[in-house]
């Protein structure tokens, strides 16, 4: 249990006291902590492991402060503390992929006086300074990829899949046009946003121009840009550039975004209509639908279905 939080959310105030702790079996006694609102249990064993001012907390050489229910109170910011209760634990913890999240971690250990875990984040701070790009957006080289990226990913994803495969004559005359602006959408999104979703670049798909959202690692929506067209007895593909439509995917997606590290807000999700939001409202058999159903747009003006109507006739 050492380092699991068990409420997240603040907690009532309550009357406060000074006083010096000192347990009396560290190798078994549970001690109650209430860090900015966070509440953990964990071992007197993990706080005094290392020589941390934690351990000067809780061998009695600091005064801690308690409220009437027992809780020992830290006023810091209770995000991390999980990540540095499992450093004390077991010495070692991956660190967070953000920069942001790292420095914040870096922050709450030189609080807590965890010289290692320190040295751990800036070392890792001055790896993305020498060698990460600011944006990095993979071309996948299979759909196996595909899946293991989004899958792996604690980040919601975009996808575009673009193929001009055919020659330029089967396309209609705007057709280049609009394929190049959302080419150069998803780039000015990629770095608009590289550090909240995972963007992901596909040229060996079959479809020729096609955005897929993914949240939680499944298939939220599609935009397929492409349709076909008859004009002078001429069958060609018409690529449009559904702007507004991307955006609003793009930002339905980031529903999915994961917050403080406890996954994304499932009470936004269903006042928003989010699928996740739902899913623990539904039985087994439903929930199995739901995760085939994929909202799907495709994109296709009134004056293309009249085109195709009269070829058919």
């Amino acid at each position: 249990m050492s380092g699991e939080s068990v409420v997240s959310s603040a907690v009532p105030a309550a009357a406060t006291r000074t006083t010096s702790f000192k347990g009396s079996s560290p190798s078994s006694k549970y001690v109650k902590l209430n860090v900015g609102g966070a509440l953990y249990y964990t071992t007197m064993q993990t706080l005094t492991k290392q020589d941390t001012m934690l351990k000067a907390m809780f061998s009695g050489r600091m005064e801690v402060l308690t409220d009437s229910e027992g809780w020992i109170l830290i006023d810091r910011c209770g995000k991390h503390f999980g990540t540095i209760l499992n450093y004390l634990r077991d010495g070692a913890v991956p660190l967070p992929e953000s920069r942001r999240e790292i420095e914040e971690l870096l922050a709450e250990a030189k609080y807590y006086l965890v010289q290692g875990l320190v040295d751990e984040c800036q070392a890792a701070l001055q790896n993305k300074d020498a060698y990460e790009p600011f944006c990095k957006v993979p071309v996948i080289t299979s759909s196996k990829e595909e899946q293991k990226l989004i899958a792996t990913s604690n980040k919601p994803a975009v996808k575009l899949l673009y193929n001009r495969s055919n020659n330029k004559y089967s396309y209609t005359s705007n057709s280049d046009d609009n394929m190049l602006k959302n080419i150069e959408l998803f780039d000015k999104l990629s770095l608009r946003f590289n550090g909240r979703v995972l963007f992901i670049k596909d040229v060996i798909g079959d479809e020729i121009c096609c955005w897929s959202f993914y949240g939680q690692g499944r298939k939220i929506a599609e935009v397929c840009c492409t349709s076909i067209v008859y004009a002078t007895e001429k069958k060609q593909t018409k690529v449009e550039f559904p702007e507004a439509r991307i955006y609003e995917e793009t930002l339905n997606i980031l529903l999915y975004e994961s917050q403080d590290g406890r996954g994304p807000d499932n009470a936004l999700l269903e006042a928003t209509g989010g699928a996740a939001g739902r899913s623990h409202h539904l039985e087994e058999d439903e929930e199995r639908e739901r995760i085939e159903r994929v909202r799907r747009i495709h994109i296709k003006r009134p004056d293309d279905r009249a085109h195709l109507h009269q070829a058919r006739w």
